[in-house]
């Protein structure tokens, strides 16, 4: 992706000159967030926070149906704050490792698909859940209220669809001898990422400048653990400058704007689903909003178009790898699992766009 919209940046400036409205193109506060954000999310994954998290709810579980539903709950509700990729970095090897101790192998596909479906459905409940969300809730300026308000009677279908899912489970008993590792946690530390997560919280909804947010977080990082730095996603912020620059140039051809207002005009549900397939949700939301102001519909096309293929939201990836990784033999069961049910799911969730308002 990074190298797509790269290409894309590159061809844009042959039709529109290189001059001083490149720099209006980009959206620097959604850059700044993103960048915080990420940096806090890798000092909470690096003290154990998270790991540490699952293994506490996970202690007192005594059938495969309750393990199921714990691990499919951690993706879902921890995505709401930690976005989607954190929550899937986080919890799916942790998953693989669990399932393997509790002799559930056989389970593995099935269980990180919808590990995966939930990350994905979880994080669109909040501007913080996704970088697509907070980039459209930062364009729009609408409130954090007015935002939930639009992703809640999606994010609640979603967990009544996840919880039937479940429901297939068996209630077989886990193996006793199932034991559970547990990591000391220095709380010093705990408070002192919580505290910087607060403060991404206050730019979040206003009260604190970017600018300010990102001196903070850098200097309090660099004082705590500048290795830190090196954790962030990087080649996802270059790929927002980059379709930052394409989007700002083809706005600029009449031809291309033209077209594209054609195709989105009150279509921007369906047009949003059918093109994050292709390109991924996080690109859709980024092109789509040059072209329509109906930040309500990019907001809910854009958080449903990441279910069904694999490259429909980049963090699905994250779950394919570890499964390749794990067991290479299960490459296709996966596409397949993966693919039957994101289908499913996107189905009943547009389907159910035509009766929520």
């Amino acid at each position: 992706m990074l190298c797509i919209s790269g290409i894309l940046a590159l061809i844009s400036c042959f039709f529109v000159p290189i001059n001083e409205k490149y720099l209006s193109y980009i959206d620097v506060n959604t850059l700044i967030l993103l960048f915080c954000l990420m940096l806090v999310m890798a000092g909470l994954q690096h003290i154990g926070f998270f790991s540490n998290m699952g293994n506490m709810f996970l202690k007192r579980i005594k059938s495969q149906r309750g393990l199921v539903l714990i691990l499919i709950s951690l993706c879902f509700f921890s995505s709401m704050l930690i976005t989607n990729d954190v929550a899937l970095i986080t919890f799916v090897p942790f998953a693989i490792l669990v399932l393997k101790m509790a002799n559930m192998e056989y389970l593995v596909c099935l269980t990180i698909t919808l590990m995966t479906i939930s990350a994905n459905l979880g994080s669109m409940l909040t501007p913080l859940g996704n970088p697509q969300n907070l980039y459209l809730y930062s364009t729009s300026n609408m409130s954090i209220g007015k935002f939930i308000l639009i992703t809640l009677p999606y994010t609640l279908i979603s967990g009544i669809l996840l919880f039937l899912c479940i429901l297939f489970y068996k209630r077989r008993n886990v193996p006793q001898d199932f034991k559970y590792e547990n990591n000391e946690i220095d709380y010093k530390k705990l408070i002192f990422y919580g505290v910087l997560f607060l403060i991404c919280l206050l730019s979040v909804v206003g009260v604190l400048k970017e600018n300010l947010l990102l001196l903070i977080i850098l200097l309090a990082v660099f004082i705590a653990n500048k290795k830190l730095i090196l954790k962030v996603d990087y080649s996802l912020l270059l790929t927002f400058v980059f379709f930052f620059v394409f989007i700002g140039n083809m706005g600029n051809i009449e031809q291309f704007n033209n077209f594209i207002n054609s195709i989105v005009s009150n279509r921007e549900i369906g047009v949003s689903v059918i093109i994050s397939q292709v390109i991924s949700n996080v690109p859709c939301a980024l092109l789509l909003s040059g072209f329509t102001d109906n930040f309500k519909a990019l907001i809910i096309g854009t958080n449903l178009g990441g279910l069904g293929t694999l490259i429909a939201s980049m963090a699905s990836l994250i779950s394919y790898k570890q499964i390749v990784t794990e067991y290479p033999t299960l490459k296709g069961k996966y596409i397949v699992l993966f693919t039957v049910f994101n289908i499913g799911f996107l189905a009943v969730l547009f389907l159910s766009t035509y009766f929520i308002k």
